[in-house]
């Protein structure tokens, strides 16, 4: 059985349609990832799971129970965490976790303990005076102080600094040799490519892509550098290379994977002084996918140099508004 199992999903808002029959299975005791920018469709679909929005039609099984007729039931099973957390504003931090582990059924104490000061969360303030990145912080030690077999994670490092995210992925690995599932919705491709036994890339209110990491780099280029011999003339002739540049007898260029091979022919014959090759990453996938959207929002333009700064603000963290 899996922990989530969602068929012809739909879901629209008067006549805008926010979900357009999407699939989406998570096989229990995996971490699946579910990426896409804002507005694509991932916190909708989060919410019909929570019971909190009813579908317009398709399909939706939560640990073999319906979301929206059984919530109540299926709350104390699962774990949720949004990716911008509200407060009660006079309760000190560690009073809020109490109160949620309460609501839960209870929690443990000694693990409660040791991610408080993991998280470096001082439980005695008020949340009125805390960060965003500290309410964050609250809301991830009160989760992962339960036990819980479903983990819905909507961007939950939104606010945390790069320590704290090891620390949240430390408890991902934990939670995962538990037996537990998490559904993680993030634009932290890092974190998604560190975590993730499976991805679900959704996009416009639909599922594009859906696989392992090793499954969906298909998709993206191989970067090669390459100095050679002799010139490598016929290597710009070539349909599946992209993004050429060459200092001398020194090449850099980018290359589908099923143009590979073509591309070993034409440079092994002239002598292999160095190679080395970067393998795909998340972040290209992510923008072979996004990139037309991105064009839209005006973050690139046509020039080359706008391209490679536009791709180093996806590299850096994030991508979408």
């Amino acid at each position: 059985m899996h922990a989530i199992d969602i068929q012809n999903l739909t879901k629209s808002f008067g006549a805008t349609k926010a979900l357009k029959g999407i699939n989406l299975t998570v096989k229990q005791g995996e971490v699946h990832g579910f990426i896409g920018p804002n507005g694509a469709g991932k916190s909708t679909t989060i919410r019909i799971l929570l019971g909190i929005l009813r579908k317009t039609s398709g399909k939706v099984t939560l640990l073999g129970g319906d979301p929206w007729q059984d919530a109540v039931k299926l709350h104390r099973r699962l774990v949720y965490v949004p990716g911008d957390v509200t407060l009660w504003p006079n309760l000190s931090g560690g009073e809020i976790i109490d109160l949620l582990g309460r609501l839960h059924g209870g929690l443990d104490i000694s693990r409660k303990k040791q991610l408080l000061e993991h998280f470096q969360l001082d439980p005695t303030k008020k949340s009125g005076t805390y960060s965003k990145g500290n309410r964050q912080k609250v809301a991830l030690v009160a989760a992962f102080s339960c036990q819980a077999e479903l983990y819905l994670l909507d961007e939950p490092t939104s606010g945390l600094d790069p320590l704290m995210e090891v620390i949240f992925q430390e408890c991902i690995a934990q939670v995962k040799k538990n037996g537990s599932t998490v559904l993680l919705s993030s634009h932290i491709l890092s974190e998604v490519e560190a975590l993730c036994d499976r991805v679900s890339i959704i996009r416009r209110g639909q599922i594009v892509e859906s696989g392992t990491l090793d499954d969906l780099q298909h998709l993206t280029r191989t970067t090669v550098n390459v100095e050679t011999g002799s010139a490598a003339i016929e290597l710009g002739k070539l349909s599946g290379v992209h993004d050429l540049s060459q200092d001398d007898l020194k090449y850099r260029f980018s290359v589908d994977s099923n143009a590979m091979t073509e591309v070993m022919k034409v440079l092994l014959p002239l002598g292999i002084k160095s190679l080395t090759v970067e393998p795909p990453s998340l972040e290209e996938l992510f923008m072979r996918h996004y990139g037309d959207e991105i064009n839209e929002r005006g973050h690139t333009s046509s020039s080359g140099a706008s391209k490679r700064g536009s791709q180093r603000n996806v590299s850096d963290k994030k991508v979408g508004d």
